[in-house]
């Protein structure tokens, strides 16, 4: 009994001793997770959770977001997770997403998975026109995206229409031009077909490094006034504070770069800018609500740390990710020389093998037409043999006919040698007996017609004779010279050429690039940068040109027509802020 109540009491002291849990949807930009989280967790748990679960170590560029009451905010590390405003039905959604933006893309982002999350939103917050992009930009960045979808540009897989259902320009810029989805698809796989051989991480860094020139990347804005309560925007990014007209999201009136900023500070609505240099005027402002001035100081906060971390130092973490990026990297390069390698001899090889597999086709095609050529001489000779024979077996008729004639002819000539003798007799016979003279001389008369009629036979048989001896002739000749042609067609020529199709094994040796050359060949790489950005302006400016007579003058948006106005007088983004930041009590509203 005792026993009994003593194990209950255990279990509903571990019944009670089970934390309670919430759920959490974290959406990131290509996938969504749920995870179960205790009550007590605070912002910076459930993040590291996040950050484990992706295998991403570049923690200090990310966050996690949620809206309230139209609203952007950010989960704070220190407090928990439940304290924040969040909606009380569960799963708590929060997206996670880059707070803060490199300055260099290609030297601050080390690991793939920091620059795939990047490269997915910043794509998409051009394709949402959060991010002004101008058309001939925006084709160049649309060609990187398919190549790091895609790979490797192959005409006999990848044919016309194979982006008809992709979304790859801003709706703005398709709406500009009087072009079909076919000619913007010919545009874009021009350029996808030139970046052969890029990885997918390799694409997706060259979107960012072309992206992070767009005078909007990077930068918040918020609706701000002076203290003349003038509307104005207020931009935070990676390399200051910067004032805009709320007409211009692309150049500012007045830029503080975050290492001339001294303090920045808010009570209540009102924000304060104190510049470093004490001559320069404080620059204050309002801002609609409270929670968006903690939101702006936020901003700041992280993106000056970032700022002054970039101009020190790596941290042993950072160096270690780097040395561990430089040689996955080699490693990578390495095995894509090598599949490189590999399939160019693939496709030599394969070439070599259709050819072969070509040739030995024509050559079956020509033995065949080579064997109905000499079935149909066999059957002409055999013909011809026929013929031969049945000629030759006349011919034989022939002369059995003539022989036969001789004999006749030489009967004929004995019977008159005994004709000749009787009439000799006779003759003596009349000298001895007149009396029979008359009777012997009527039977001389006789066979004197006899005699002549022979004669007249004589002739007929001897024509007859010269006749079936002519056409013996012609018939022997004629079996002879038929009987050569037939030998002549028969007989097969024993030189013909032959053919032997040898298989040769291949071998090739694969030597490991080393390291020395590997960095030699990233050197030759920055070198060739310059050029390669060169070129890489010379075709912008060629389609630009191209596509500019298709373009609807009146479909042009203010941004538009400010881009152009800045690409005209040869600013920049970076000259830009420069030029405002160098003196900005001049600027000051």
């Amino acid at each position: 009994m005792a026993g009994a109540i003593a194990s209950r009491m255990s279990f509903s002291s571990l019944k009670r001793k089970q934390p309670k849990t919430f759920t959490v949807r974290i959406a990131t930009m290509d996938a969504e997770m749920e995870f179960s989280c205790e009550v007590k967790w605070k912002g910076k748990d459930l993040f590291d959770l996040v950050c484990r679960t992706l295998g991403l170590r570049e923690t200090w560029f990310f966050g996690l977001q949620y809206t309230i009451k139209d609203t952007v905010a950010w989960l704070k590390m220190d407090k928990k997770v439940l304290d924040h405003d969040v909606p009380t039905e569960e799963p708590k959604t929060f997206h996670f997403l880059a707070k803060f933006y490199p300055e260099n893309a290609e030297e601050e982002l080390v690991q793939e998975i920091t620059q795939h999350l990047f490269f997915l939103q910043v794509k998409k917050q051009i394709l949402d026109e959060k991010i002004f992009c101008p058309p001939e930009a925006s084709v160049l960045l649309a060609s990187y995206a398919v190549q790091a979808k895609y790979g490797d540009y192959d005409p006999n897989v990848h044919k016309r229409g194979f982006l008809a259902q992709e979304e790859l320009l801003p709706k703005r810029v398709i709406n500009l031009y009087q072009m079909t989805p076919e000619m913007w698809e010919e545009r874009i796989t021009a350029w996808y077909a030139e970046h052969r051989g890029r990885a997918r991480d390799e694409a997706e860094m060259e979107y960012l490094k072309i992206a992070q020139d767009l005078e909007m990347y990077g930068v918040n804005y918020f609706a701000i006034r002076n203290k003349k309560g003038t509307e104005l925007l207020l931009g935070v990014d990676a390399l200051g504070l910067h004032i805009y007209d709320p007409d211009n999201r692309l150049t500012p009136k007045i830029s503080f770069p975050w290492n001339e900023i001294r303090n920045i500070s808010y009570s209540d609505k009102e924000f304060t800018i104190k510049p470093l240099d004490k001559k320069i005027d404080v620059f204050k402002f309002n801002s609609s609500k409270l929670r968006v001035n903690k939101l702006i100081l936020q901003l700041c906060i992280g993106n000056h740390d970032l700022f002054m971390r970039r101009r020190k130092a790596d941290s042993l973490e950072v160096q270690q990710m780097k040395a561990q990026a430089r040689e996955e990297k080699a490693r990578k390069q390495m095995e894509r020389q090598c599949l490189a390698r590999e399939k160019q001899m693939r496709e030599e090889a394969e070439r070599t093998r259709d050819e072969l597999e070509r040739r030995l086709m024509q050559l079956k095609e020509e033995a065949t037409m080579a064997n109905e050529a000499l079935m149909r001489s066999e059957e002409t000779a055999d013909l011809l043999a026929e013929k031969a024979q049945i000629t030759e077996e006349e011919a034989k008729l022939l002369a059995q006919k003539a022989a036969e004639a001789e004999q006749e002819m030489q009967r004929i000539k004995a019977t008159a040698i005994r004709t000749e003798e009787e009439k000799r007799l006779m003759e003596q016979k009349v000298l001895e007996a007149e009396m029979l003279a008359l009777k012997m001389a009527e039977e001389s008369e006789r066979r004197a017609k006899e005699a002549d009629q022979l004669k007249q036979d004589l002739q007929e048989a001897r024509e007859s004779e010269r006749r079936a001896k002519q056409k013996l002739l012609e018939i022997t000749s004629k079996s002879s010279y038929t009987q050569s042609m037939n030998s002549s067609t028969t007989a097969l020529p024993t030189d013909l050429p032959s053919f032997n199709l040898i298989s040769e094994s291949l071998s090739f040796d694969f030597k490991d690039t080393d390291m020395k050359r590997l960095s030699m060949e990233i050197e030759k790489e920055k070198v060739e940068y310059m050029e390669k950005s060169k070129h890489l302006q010379e075709q912008l400016n060629e389609l630009k040109t191209e596509i500019e007579a298709l373009k609807l003058k009146e479909r042009e948006t203010a941004l538009d027509i400010l881009h152009n106005e800045n690409s005209s007088r040869g600013n920049s983004k970076h000259n830009t802020i420069k030029k405002v930041s160098e003196g900005p009590s001049l600027y000051l509203p």
